[in-house]
């Protein structure tokens, strides 16, 4: 078995999931699952096949979001992982609605920051092992950081 890391494209800081699912339904139903939870939406997902004829399934409401979903999916390239990019909206809100997906069984990371995907192969095949998103922490926050943190909350519109 060899281990490595697939750094995640995302040239923007966009908004990412990455999860696993377990049917070839889970482009479609991720696709109903964002469109029906935030009007408008602007994504790509990509889904990882992995039996049959082993394609990389794909499909979205915004072509250039689409064409990197694939790109990332193809290069992770392990079974039955989905990767969702998204623009101008967070993944809370549409997390729920992804993990209600009946085929949907985990998922690994939901972020704009920059994410390595640890990758097992072997050779029947590739699968995550787990995800590094972000950076380690620098320290533990004080009360001017507390307050910054709830004051941007505020500004964002999560919290009263």
């Amino acid at each position: 078995m060899e281990i490595k890391t697939v750094a995640i494209e995302n040239p923007n800081d966009l908004n990412i999931i990455i999860g696993h699912s377990h049917f070839i339904k889970t482009v479609e139903d991720v696709y109903e699952a964002m469109v029906n939870s935030v009007p408008g939406v602007k994504f790509g997902v990509a889904f990882c096949e992995a039996s049959d004829v082993c394609l990389v399934r794909y499909t979205g409401t915004d072509d250039e979001l689409v064409e990197l979903a694939k790109k990332n999916a193809f290069n992770l390239s392990t079974g039955h992982a989905f990767i969702v990019i998204m623009k101008d909206i967070f993944p809370i809100n549409v997390l729920s609605a992804i993990k209600r997906v009946p085929e949907v069984c985990r998922i690994f990371c939901a972020t704009a920051n920059p994410v390595e995907v640890i990758v097992a192969e072997t050779d029947q095949g590739r699968g995550i092992l787990g995800v590094i998103d972000g950076f380690a922490s620098r320290g533990i926050e004080t009360e001017d950081d507390i307050t910054a943190r709830k004051g941007l909350l505020r500004a964002i519109g999560y919290k009263q």
